[in-house]
């Protein structure tokens, strides 16, 4: 048989995933690693950990498996996107902690951004806005902040890279300084429709051009990892940040179709095929999964806190020891009681766009209890999500196409069945979960499955999908339009300066 080794590497834990040919995982393991908060709105990882914990996880998944390194046809990466990481060519050692795409540190460098007039610039060039949300800003901090450190990028002695490029420069030996587009274009200094680092953009944010990986499409031979590491030398065959590889694992091949991941945060993205339009609705435009050099793309919201809201309620609030206690203890009542929790804590993402937000429970009685609130946090996720997936119709019908019909979804959150109904009912359209919900894991191997000839075509994956549940919605429409109504009550109480 045919095996394929993902390496998922996420904002909370690495993982390593082997499926086989048909997409089925066959073994899996993972490793938390360290949340480091130097203080407040900052978050950071150490490189090293990141490193360390993902080659674990791949060593693990194979004895986990009974397979060998030699058993793989190929390696896919999928990665946090947007965490920035610079280290010294010569040693790997990094000059600071990895920034984590959270992080709000960089929003007075945006503020100066917008304030000299670029926003228009960034938008038509790279489909995003100017948020600290995206790398550019964070490496420019980076740049400014650690002392010595602009020097040795303008002498040519650093490396940039978002974690995809670091797993590969530590993989390779330091022989490979590569990303694929869809990391790229989540820099906010990437020419999506060129597909290129863009000279205008790297000036503005005064980063050296000498940082950059060279870029390549999703489905390419990078090149081998060093033997020593697995026991046997693997093609890196595949590269994609993890929300396009969601997409791709859950074979959103075409304009039209679209998934939302449940994890850490929520992202929301809908295929639009081989053409761009610039949503006037909050989302961006990010590159799709590339299979061939041909630019494809997406649009996208990204909701900064959506599991993280439940890890909240088990190490801030303390009101459940284990998340997966959180379903039982929201549905031990009917509803929220008029509970609404906008967990803005890191700022409000698409499509509101809000750094200064902060987090706002509202609806509190003297009946009012931990349930409500455990259930008022699950349902926030879903509120979140729907506000994006309205943008994102209002978009497409905007384009002269159809409001979305259904949404696929995956992420660890979507096996919460009252958390998956309650987006349905919000929603008014079919929530749909595959049987297999590592979608980011799987897309990275499908990826990597077609650069090295273990797939012919996207036909062939779409072929492999298939439904475990289908939610269907049975809120009525006017019920769920005031509870949408009173959410973005909330999310003005949230965002008052």
């Amino acid at each position: 048989m045919t095996y394929l080794l993902a390496l998922d590497q996420g904002t909370s834990s690495s993982r390593s995933i082997v499926f086989d040919a048909q997409g089925n995982i066959v073994a899996m393991s993972q490793r938390e690693f360290r949340q480091i908060y130097p203080q407040p709105g900052w978050v950071e990882h150490d490189p090293r950990e990141i490193w360390s914990s993902q080659l674990e996880t791949a060593r693990e998944v194979l004895v986990k498996a009974g397979l060998a390194a030699a058993d793989m046809a190929a390696l896919g990466i999928t990665n946090q996107r947007e965490t920035t990481l610079l280290w010294d060519r010569k040693t790997g050692e990094p000059v600071y902690n990895a920034i984590v795409w959270q992080d709000r540190r960089a929003e007075p460098i945006c503020a100066a951004l917008r304030g000299q007039g670029l926003e228009p610039l960034v938008r038509e060039k790279t489909g995003l806005v100017i948020d600290a949300y995206f790398s550019g800003t964070k490496i420019q901090w980076i740049l400014d902040h650690v002392p010595g450190v602009r020097e040795r990028a303008e002498r040519g002695e650093l490396a940039f890279g978002n974690v995809d490029t670091w797993l590969v420069w530590q993989l390779t030996g330091a022989r490979l300084h590569v990303t694929d587009v869809t990391n790229a274009s989540r820099t906010m200094l990437f020419d999506i429709h060129r597909n290129r680092w863009d000279d205008e953009l790297l000036a503005a944010l005064r980063i050296p051009r000498s940082l950059l990986p060279e870029v390549h499409p999703s489905a390419h031979v990078y090149g081998e990892t060093d033997a020593h590491l697995l026991g046997k030398s693997l093609r890196i065959g595949g590269i994609a940040g993890d929300q396009q590889s969601a997409l791709f694992g859950q074979a959103c091949f075409s304009a039209g179709l679209a998934k939302n991941t449940y994890g850490t945060g929520c992202f929301m993205l809908m295929h639009t095929g081989t053409r761009t339009k610039l949503s006037t609705n909050g989302l961006v435009t990010t590159s799709a999964a590339q299979p061939t050099a041909t630019p494809e793309f997406a649009q996208e919201g990204s909701i900064f806190i959506g599991g993280a809201v439940v890890q909240w309620l088990r190490d801030g609030l303390r009101a459940i020891k284990a998340s997966s206690e959180v379903e039982s203890l929201a549905e031990s009542v009917p509803d929220s009681g008029g509970v609404m929790f906008v967990p803005a804590f890191t700022g409000l993402g698409a499509p509101y766009w809000k750094p200064n937000a902060s987090g706002t429970i509202v609806g509190l009685t003297r009946g009012s209890g931990a349930a409500h609130i455990a259930r008022a946090a699950l349902e926030s996720i879903a509120f979140q999500s729907a506000a994006l997936l309205q943008a994102m119709s209002r978009d497409a019908v905007a384009a002269g196409g159809s409001p979305v019909a259904e949404l696929r979804v995956d992420g660890g959150a979507c096996v919460n069945n009252l958390l998956m109904q309650f987006q349905a009912d919000l929603l008014g359209i079919p929530v749909v979960r595959p049987k297999v919900i590592e979608t980011t894991a799987l897309g990275a191997a499908y990826l990597a499955g077609l650069s090295c000839g273990v797939y012919r075509s996207l036909d062939e994956l779409s072929d492999q999908w298939q439904v475990e549940r289908r939610f269907m919605p049975t809120m009525p429409r006017g019920r769920a339009e005031e509870l949408m109504q009173r959410w973005e009550h909330a999310v003005r109480q949230a965002t008052l300066e």
